[in-house]
């Protein structure tokens, strides 16, 4: 028979359990093993590297951010009726660059060197454990102890900006199909090729010890001078001005909104290019000479402009900090910051000059890409040999103007000069394909209707009338019978 268990009882419970944990306890910590240097160093490690992994998911991020700044600053500089064509463009590019990035880009990137030119393995992940992690901590041809995974994505946002670079200087008059194909062989072939020529640890001008730190030649230089081709193959838009004078922007608050959405993505595009925060003073050093070349490009070239002109010219401006921000992104991390200024000075003038340039040659370039991206990541690239500190730069060599001599100088034109002239080479290949089979220029209906019309039957105002048709629109609605959607207030 059960029997009610006093309240005293309880107390004499608890008393003799304390009793006994108060004894054992002690025993019970002293069991326990006593941390060792080496697993406080293991722990540090491990610490460490979440804190990086966290870093470059985060910057990563921002990166991917900046397909919404191409986005907006095309849809702005464009006439109204390409605008959701290249939204649409800039959208789909990435989802096609991830697809291809995944499959080859990735592999021909960072897989095993054949001879530096390319890699010949981890094609569709197929080589990495399930975890991410290789044997030594380490994804092949990146000295990095990151997750492979964590890797890959950060590389895709960068392939993924390459192609984007491209679709603002051809918009407007580019196949939608034909923009399908070269956006998947750019994020598969030819700029995973450059990639590993330069970023993967066996590539060729790795070993020479070529500098780009986050892309001024890899990423810009390429976008640019593939979109230089295509513009020049697929000829001008239809109704443009005369050439010299540029056609009118359609939006210039979302131009706006598109470059601060860029500058504030380059924080994620150069300090992230560090993987990881284990130096802090790098990272600052990167950040700060991001800042200063954007602002000294902005401030350049509107002046520039304006002693042109006369007119303080917002379009400028803009081009001019993308400029600034293109022309420091080789170099941030092996100059002082005094260099980065002369390097955003001279990019707010490059862009100027070489928006006539393109002109004059009678090739539309709508948001001046190939001023922008390719005139300045050569000239980032090339600043490196002039401007490098001794004390940051991989090799330990100065540039030609802090006594380094040509040797610093000599590989980065040499680097320069072999991306340019096998992008240029590979671009008139994949683009005059493309030709060929008539998918690089729209049907010739839609330069007479609009791209829009004819290729996505949308336009981006599609609820905007005139207020001749608003009236008309009205009387139409009176004269039918109400029905869903209608309110009448009498």
């Amino acid at each position: 028979m059960n029997k009610r268990i006093r309240p005293w009882h309880r107390l004499l419970a608890l008393a003799i359990g304390s009793m006994v944990f108060a004894v054992c306890a002690p025993t019970v910590v002293q069991a326990a093993d006593p941390p060792t240097l080496n697993s406080l160093a293991e722990t540090t490690t491990k610490l460490q590297i979440s804190i990086d992994t966290t870093w470059v998911l985060l910057t990563g991020f921002l990166v991917f951010f900046m397909q919404t700044g191409f986005s907006m600053l095309e849809a702005g500089l464009l006439r109204q009726r390409g605008v959701v064509n290249a939204l649409l463009e800039n959208f789909i590019d990435a989802a096609v660059t991830i697809l291809v990035w995944w499959g080859v880009g990735f592999g021909i990137a960072f897989g095993t060197s054949a001879g530096g030119f390319f890699g010949t393995d981890t094609f569709f992940l197929s080589q990495l454990p399930v975890d991410g992690v290789f044997p030594m901590g380490t994804v092949p041809g990146i000295p990095s102890q990151l997750n492979a995974y964590t890797l890959f994505f950060f590389q895709f946002a960068f392939a993924a900006t390459a192609s984007t670079i491209t679709t603002g200087s051809m918009a407007g008059r580019t196949d939608f199909v034909g923009d399908l194909i070269y956006s998947a062989v750019m994020g598969g072939i030819s700029y995973p090729i450059i990639v590993h020529w330069v970023w993967n640890a066996n590539g060729w001008l790795a070993k020479m010890s070529f500098h780009d730190f986050a892309g001024s030649s890899v990423v810009h230089s390429v976008g640019g001078w593939t979109a230089l081709v295509g513009a020049y193959l697929l000829g001008p838009r239809p109704g443009r001005p005369a050439w010299g004078i540029i056609p009118p922007a359609h939006n210039l608050g979302l131009a706006t909104l598109g470059t601060m959405i860029l500058w504030f993505g380059w924080y994620g595009f150069n300090p992230g290019s560090t993987l990881g925060t284990g130096n802090p003073g790098l990272i600052g050093l990167v950040t700060i000479n991001t800042t200063i070349g954007a602002g000294a490009g902005a401030i350049a070239a509107i002046l520039y402009q304006y002693f042109r002109s006369g007119k303080w010219d917002l379009v400028y401006c803009l081009n001019g900090s993308l400029a600034g921000l293109v022309g420091i992104t080789a170099g941030c991390a092996f100059i002082a910051p005094w260099a980065s200024v002369v390097i955003g000075l001279t990019g707010g003038i490059l862009v100027v000059w070489g928006i006539d340039f393109v002109e004059s040659l009678h090739i539309d370039d709508p948001v001046g890409a190939f001023a922008v991206h390719g005139i300045n990541g050569m000239m980032g690239t090339i600043a490196i040999g002039l401007f490098g500190q001794s004390e940051l730069t991989l090799n330990k060599k100065a540039g030609l103007f802090l006594g380094g001599g040509f040797d610093l100088l000599g590989i980065q034109l040499l680097g320069i000069v072999a991306i340019c002239l096998f992008t240029i080479a590979f671009a008139f290949l994949m683009f005059g394909g493309l030709k060929a089979i008539g998918h690089l220029r729209v049907d010739p209906e839609a330069d007479r209707v609009g791209i829009d019309a004819y290729e996505h039957g949308a336009t981006v105002w599609p609820d905007v009338y005139a207020v001749e048709q608003f009236v008309e629109e009205e009387e139409k609605h009176r004269s039918q019978k109400p029905g869903v959607g209608t309110f009448d207030s009498e």
